[in-house]
């Protein structure tokens, strides 16, 4: 009965694959930054109104909110972020965006087609009485990629708003460009960092670079800062601990002959464990005070932000089943738990949960974040598919 009722979803969804290809292509044509996305938000709404469900917008400043009700019974939320890059394009794709300076260039575009997938195949259950009793909720969430001047995300926002009230489970995938087509890759626990952000800016004394005894040189200043931070990883963590502390931008000096007297840093700490998390503040600040030990001035602002993405165990059983049902047993990974992050688990924080990634390399594997990012459009339907599954098993599943 269960092969018979989840196997179909994706010859079902083969019949629009043209569509969801297309929605795709229209959105990554037309980019949108983190709480901008009004145009592609308009479209969102107006295909789940065309599938005849209550929409919701404005939801977390620019998100759409959708449901599918269907009698007494848990609700389940399935989740897609919109948002895109400040990153210029180099693909030479007929679908290539038209707005400089802005691209899809983590596949936010897919991941808005595949959950508009996921509610017409859903929406067409429901019309021939074989949806189980319940709701699904589908969430399109604006900024996943950033926060806004109060530092919260679209998810966030959207927590704030009410999205996820009453909800008993969420699923979320996220397309991989650089993971090969066809395989979903799942993991309980932990699977994506936390991840806060660091500024530094570190004060000397300016002189000629002639007399350097007459100032107080703050770019040794922020080497000696600098090195500091690396070993609070080498030297303070627990070698089985994960945890990384990296500087990724520094600014500092005007002229090859002048003793610079001001430097910035900035950087970032991803971890999986909260202890983790405290040891690197902790020595983050212990490695700034060098600054002041040197004779200069240290001014650190922490910014904490997205905690670690913790799949529930139960809930990655369910969409492990639903993807080995849709694509095939030995399309199913385990994967490895990676220090990028994501807003998801603010999510997570509020109902159980599991969020995986789906493999959509091409023949030449695309990064993320990249002017080149690009993906294999067949893992639209198979993304649509596997997100209808879950939601179809958790409505059966948490109900007994």
């Amino acid at each position: 009965m269960e092969t018979r009722q989840l196997t179909p979803l994706l010859q079902s969804a083969r019949a629009f694959e043209p569509e969801l290809i297309e929605i795709r292509r229209d959105l990554h044509r037309h980019p949108e930054l983190a709480f901008q996305e009004v145009r592609t938000a308009a479209i969102v709404a107006r295909k789940l109104e065309e599938l005849g469900l209550s929409v919701q917008t404005g939801v977390g400043k620019t998100g759409v909110v959708a449901e599918l009700n269907n009698g007494t019974g848990p609700t389940v939320a399935l989740r897609a972020d919109m948002d895109a890059l400040p990153i210029t394009e180099a693909n030479d794709v007929p679908y290539r965006s038209t707005r400089p300076g802005i691209m899809h260039a983590c596949g936010h575009d897919a991941h808005v087609s595949m959950l508009l997938g996921a509610a017409r195949l859903l929406t067409d259950l429901h019309r021939h009485d074989e949806l189980p009793q319940g709701t699904v909720r589908f969430l399109f969430q604006p900024a996943e990629e950033t926060t806004d001047d109060e530092n919260l995300s679209g998810a966030a926002r959207m927590v704030a708003d009410g999205a996820m009230k009453g909800v008993d489970a969420v699923f979320g995938l996220h397309i991989g460009a650089h993971l090969e087509s066809g395989k979903l890759f799942t993991r309980p626990g932990p699977i994506m960092a936390g991840a806060d952000t660091f500024h530094a800016h570190i004060l000397g004394k300016s002189s000629h670079a002639a007399r350097p005894h007459e100032g107080i040189d703050a770019i040794v200043l922020a080497s000696h800062a600098i090195l500091a931070c690396q070993s609070a990883v080498a030297r303070r963590l627990d070698p089985a601990s994960q945890g990384v502390l990296s500087i990724g931008k520094i600014q500092g000096g005007v002229a090859e002959n002048v003793v610079a007297d001001r430097v910035t840093l900035a950087g970032t700490m991803r971890y999986f464990d909260p202890a983790v998390r405290e040891t690197l503040h902790t020595e983050l600040r212990r490695a700034f005070e060098i600054v002041r030990t040197l004779g200069g001035e240290a001014k650190l602002d922490l910014t904490y932000g997205y905690p670690p993405v913790v799949n529930d165990d139960a809930m990655t059983a369910i969409l492990t089943a639903a993807g080995e049902e849709v694509l095939g047993a030995d399309q199913v990974r385990v994967f490895e738990p990676m220090m990028a992050a994501e807003d998801f688990s603010i999510l997570l924080h509020e109902a159980p949960g599991s969020f995986a990634w789906l493999g959509a390399a091409l023949a030449r594997p695309r990064e993320h974040h990249h002017p080149e990012f690009d993906i294999d459009e067949s893992a639209l339907i198979r993304g649509a598919s596997t997100l209808a599954a879950a939601a179809l098993r958790a409505l059966r599943e948490i109900r007994s």
